[in-house]
């Protein structure tokens, strides 16, 4: 019987990019054992040679960033032109972290008191799975990856099965970077061999960023393991933009459109729900079909393609099922596909849309879309903006486009979301702790707030006078 195999195939065409084979339960606990014996060695180490080994590793992934905007460009369909814009991103992270690694993992001194010296230190949790997505293949991984390899763990990746190359990449950077063995290993496994391999006991903490259904997957093979393992969960998202009567329109049009089609529409955090003062309401519309109208759809391997084809033909198919729904409940189309030739049905070619006459009673605007397209619809008040915004099942971010910073601050505190954005969208500081609420998942990365959650607080109380 032959060894089941791992096929990614490309959106770019269709065909077979690459094969891996895929791991054995018995191959899958041999690496994590490895990895429990090599944690309590690296636990021991310096924090100053974790953070040279993770600068070598950095340095060494970005000086192969035309690697990166080719494995992007076929493994998940990101236009070439947009590939070195991840690795901006994924080195901004990474630096920031290694950076601020120091005092996010000291010692915290509680206080004086005489006769005791109390202190809280953080411990790192042990063996780390990472399951990353593949829409932003190297930037999901690393938010979690360097910032618990930095906190004393070891890391075990299991990445998508559509961009697995990328975990090949990883481990070949932090070998150059001199990283000690088994302190991070990747296999490719099934989803029953992952839920097996948590169930283990040997892993610690579970990393996964991916859809709501895939969370309480996740939740489910944690609750039958015999360790209680952590979790850190970014799910599916829905978000929203609000553009108020003040706003300053051509650079909201810009922004939001960006928002919501950069990557194919295949962000976490997209624009995909847009209300917008009825006072600007036609003359965003009008820009934003304009802006979507000069796109252009064709092979992400071709350097003038501003919009890739999706991962793969059945996402695409998600995609227009969800559109094609709502414009028989009374939405309409304001892009016309035959402005997209290059869309084929059949395959991950789809053509951009826009739809207004949209409500909450369609799917389009309750589900996750995570394609090319976003409804407008047409609101009087903030107050009306806040009960849209906040009328579902997700929430990652909400992005406001306003000249009021005071109107921002008094949106944003009524609004049940992780980040709050005035005047930008779609983006992650990483000084700021990348969180969602509700389906949309628990648990932070990035910042010094990812630390606590890729560590374990340990309470030292020692009582320093007995007589």
């Amino acid at each position: 019987m032959n060894a089941p195999v791992l096929k990614i195939i490309t959106p770019v065409d269709g065909s077979l990019y690459a094969e891996r084979p895929l791991a054995s339960e018995a191959d899958v606990l041999k690496v994590l054992q490895a990895a429990k014996a090599a944690q309590r060695a690296w636990r021991t180490s310096s924090m100053a040679e974790r953070q040279k080994i993770a600068t070598a590793f950095i340095d060494a992934m970005v000086a192969e960033k035309d690697k990166v905007a080719e494995l992007l460009a076929w493994q998940m369909g990101r236009p070439i032109r947009y590939g070195h814009g991840e690795m901006r991103g994924f080195e901004e992270r990474a630096r920031y972290m290694i950076e601020i690694a120091p005092e996010s993992l000291a010692d915290i001194d509680v206080g004086p008191k005489e006769g005791f010296k109390r202190y809280i230190r953080r411990e790192p949790l042990g063996v780390c799975l990472n399951l990353p997505a593949w829409n932003y293949p190297y930037m999901t991984a690393l938010n979690a990856v360097l910032p618990a390899i930095l906190a004393g763990n070891t890391v075990v990746m299991k990445h998508s099965s559509q961009t697995a190359l990328v975990a090949e990449h990883f481990a070949a950077a932090f070998a150059k970077a001199g990283l000690w063995q088994d302190v991070f290993q990747y296999v490719n496994m099934s989803h029953e061999t992952t839920d097996k391999a948590i169930r283990s006991g040997l892993v610690d903490q579970v990393g996964f960023t991916g859809s709501t259904a895939g969370g309480h997957s996740i939740m489910a093979s944690v609750a039958g393991a015999p360790n209680f393992p952590a979790t850190t969960l970014e799910l599916g998202g829905k978000d929203p933009a609000y553009v108020r009567a003040d706003a300053n329109l051509p650079f909201a049009i810009e922004n939001i459109v960006d928002g919501g089609f950069f990557n194919s529409g295949q962000s976490c955090c997209g624009m995909e729900r847009v209300y917008v003062h009825e006072a600007v309401y036609d003359a965003f519309v009008e820009g934003a079909v304009a802006t979507v109208n000069a796109y252009k759809l064709g092979s992400p391997t071709d350097p003038a393609t501003t919009l890739g084809p999706l991962v793969r033909a059945s996402a695409a198919k998600f995609v227009k099922d969800q559109v094609d729904e709502a414009i028989r409940a009374g939405a309409k189309a304001l892009i016309d596909p035959k402005h997209f030739p290059e869309a084929r049905e059949g395959t991950a070619y789809l053509a951009p849309q826009v739809l207004v006459d949209v409500d909450h009673s369609m799917r389009f605007m309750t589900e996750e879309t995570f394609g090319p397209a976003f409804g407008i619809m047409k609101v009087s008040s903030d107050e009306e903006a806040i009960r849209l915004m906040n009328d579902s099942d997700f929430g990652l971010t909400c992005a406001l486009w306003t000249e009021d910073v005071d109107a921002a601050e008094r949106i944003g505190d009524q609004l049940e979301t992780g980040t709050v954005y005035m005047n930008r969208c779609d983006f992650l500081d990483p000084a700021l702790p990348w969180v969602g609420v509700k389906g949309t998942g628990r648990g932070a990365t990035l910042s010094r707030v990812g630390y606590e959650h890729l560590t374990r607080p340990k309470a030292f109380h020692l009582r320093t006078k007995t007589g």
